[in-house]
């Protein structure tokens, strides 16, 4: 069970050769041997460990494969080693005096039991703050235990911090979602991710701390535009919401300085509201909001209920104008933002007119783009000339935030195999599975 290598450089070294000597004992065997040689650990524990040693061995080798060939034994061998070294270095701090004590106290196979039960803890931790991927199983798997099992301490405890961190973004997440309201399963449907919880947990309770729900895109544009309109600058700090457990104050807190820097920005009237709150923008993906197609369909009516009370005219003074028949014909009803940039697109890139892109025709319009070029203009022209008046300017910051973000990638001649364009439209437009037409 023992290495070869001894706890001091041989007589006749200098000095330098003893540092540079490497020691890669497991610190199960420099614990044992401290133990012995410092009279810790007597000789009758010695044996206690070097009877346990084989029984561990085939239970492990049996748990993780067979205890009858050699390969499947030796890593048996290998894991306890790493199993009670791990928990003798969690437990001691890499005091050797300390776990030469835990050697003489505890039972050989009740360390690598301790080890084991640290691996399944981290394991069971969330590897990633997205709530559309957190196990629902608790339960590790033995792939999962066999990998971990052979890993260093150092990676142990990097592995430890990174998840440790992710729980506790979920855990703050939890805190904020179960305070205005918000049910775990939308969080799970909307692959949210737990720092963009924890954000707009932020954010909203600095521009409402009234509210009671958590925001839509329609609620947070509504209180973002009356935000502008009374000159309210950025806030200094981010005040915490009252009652907020330790750790979850010390997520927000990591949070806070990021959402000061988009505070100021989003109170900047030079960003249109809705360029800002587009789906798949920069901001919806570091901000989580709620999904609530009713509360936009009741704002669209509402603002057309409001310009007929007004007498049908607009702020500029001139008639509100209804959708025309061509905007009907050719959206086909569809209103989203998805279908309706890719009708646009097909508009500026002169192909047929539809709101729906198989994966070939997507393929097709950006190889007719990068020949013969597209004119953008041709779909502001259309927007201008056939869509509500009440809706007209956001469609047009619509389609110019997709031209300016969009055109280099789909002009880029780098991109021969059309992955980066191609992946662009399924995000931003239309794209149906299937690869014909």
């Amino acid at each position: 069970m023992t290495s070869s290598i001894p706890d001091s450089a041989p007589s006749g070294q200098g000095a330098s050769s003893a540092l540079s000597l490497h020691d890669a004992r497991a610190f199960f065997e420099k614990a044992l041997l401290h133990g012995i040689r410092h009279g810790i650990v007597p000789p009758e524990k010695v044996e206690a460990i070097g009877a346990d040693a084989p029984k561990g061995m085939v239970q492990i080798a049996r748990y993780f494969g067979t205890e009858f060939l050699r390969p499947d034994l030796e890593r048996a061998r290998d894991r306890m080693v790493n199993l009670v070294s791990l928990d003798l270095l969690e437990e001691s701090g890499g005091d050797l005096g300390r776990a030469a004590q835990m050697l003489r106290e505890h039972t050989f196979l009740s360390r690598s039991k301790a080890g084991s039960d640290r691996l399944r803890r981290l394991i069971a931790l969330p590897q990633s703050s997205n709530f559309g991927f957190l196990s629902t199983t608790g339960e590790p798997d033995v792939q999962q235990l066999s990998v971990w099992s052979l890993r260093s301490h150092a990676e142990y405890r990097a592995e430890l911090e990174r998840r440790s961190g992710i729980a506790a973004a979920i855990a703050a997440a939890r805190w904020f979602a179960e305070r205005l309201g918000v049910d775990e399963s939308a969080l799970e449907e909307s692959g949210a991710e737990a720092e963009a919880v924890v954000r707009m947990g932020l954010l909203w309770h600095w521009m409402h701390p009234a509210a009671e729900a958590w925001p839509h895109a329609v609620s947070f544009e509504k209180r973002l535009s009356a935000m502008r309109r009374k000159g309210i600058p950025p806030p200094a700090r981010l005040p915490l919401p009252g009652g907020m457990p330790a750790d979850a104050a010390a997520v927000a807190e990591a949070q806070a300085p990021a959402v000061l820097a988009d505070a100021a920005r989003i109170l900047d009237e030079s960003v249109a509201t809705r360029t800002l709150l587009r789906p798949m923008g920069s901001f919806r993906a570091r901000y989580f909001l709620q999904d609530d197609p009713l509360a936009e369909v009741d704002d669209y009516h509402h603002g057309l209920d409001a310009l007929l009370e007004a007498g049908g005219e607009e702020d500029g003074g001139e008639p509100a104008t209804p959708t025309s028949r061509t905007w009907e014909r050719l959206t086909q009803g569809h209103e989203d933002e998805h279908s309706l940039l890719t009708l646009f697109l097909c508009l500026a890139a002169g192909v047929p007119r539809k709101t729906v892109l198989t994966e070939k025709a997507a393929a097709s319009l950006v190889r007719r783009v990068r020949r013969h070029g597209w004119q953008p203009a041709l779909a502001e022209a259309f927007i201008r000339d056939h869509a509500a008046s009440v809706r007209r300017a956001s469609y047009l910051a619509l389609w110019k935030s997709f031209v300016d973000e969009s055109g280099r990638t789909l002009l880029d001649p780098r991109d021969e195999r059309l992955e980066e364009a191609r992946a662009l439209l399924r995000r931003e437009c239309h794209v149906a599975d299937g690869p014909g037409d």
